[in-house]
């Protein structure tokens, strides 16, 4: 079985490819980011998760990493790149009480064919900034989908990153931990 299961790009063609490309890294992605965190909030290793409310692949990355949570401490961050849905979801998913509990809600019903949990349009500025900032930092790194994944595989050491879903296994594998 293939590792990759794909990605999400966005319909027009991406600017990623006009810009110089900046160096995946950790610390960047740290302090720049914003997004929610779920798993293992006491572990060290922690993988950053760049996906598209409106990609089901993204969706299917979720669900593969919900059997590493109790060994990965996982932060999704929100983007804006398939259409205006994208934005409103990921607002309500960045500002909600239980951003894991409505994401898996979420994920549900977009892979069910249901378009995902139904958002306000009306976005706080703060909030529209923030995945602005994410989908911007995002295009930086020269990714064209989502789901991207930027973690440190624990066996090598090494800042790996990569687009496209995975499975649990594959995922496991990525990361340098044993899949359950």
């Amino acid at each position: 079985m293939a590792l990759g299961l794909g990605g999400c790009s966005p319909q027009e063609a991406s600017n990623a490819a006009s810009s110089a490309k900046r160096e995946v890294s950790l610390q960047t992605v740290s302090e720049q980011a914003k997004g929610f965190t779920v798993g293992a909030l006491m572990s060290t290793n922690t993988v950053y998760v760049f996906f598209d409310s409106q990609c089901p692949h993204c969706g299917h990355l979720w669900e593969a990493s919900a059997p590493l949570h109790k060994k990965v401490k996982f932060v999704w961050i929100p983007v804006g790149m398939i259409n205006a849905t994208s934005t409103a979801q990921g607002a309500a998913l960045l500002t909600a009480a239980n951003p894991g509990a409505l994401m898996s809600e979420h994920e549900a019903s977009l892979l069910a064919g249901k378009g995902g949990i139904s958002a306000s349009s009306s976005v706080t500025p703060e909030v529209a900034q923030a995945i602005k900032n994410n989908t911007q930092l995002l295009n930086s790194f020269g990714a064209e989908s989502v789901p991207f994944v930027v973690a440190k595989n624990l066996k090598t050491g090494q800042t790996a990153s990569r687009e496209g879903a995975l499975s649990t296994a594959g995922l496991a594998e990525f990361l340098g931990v044993e899949a359950p």
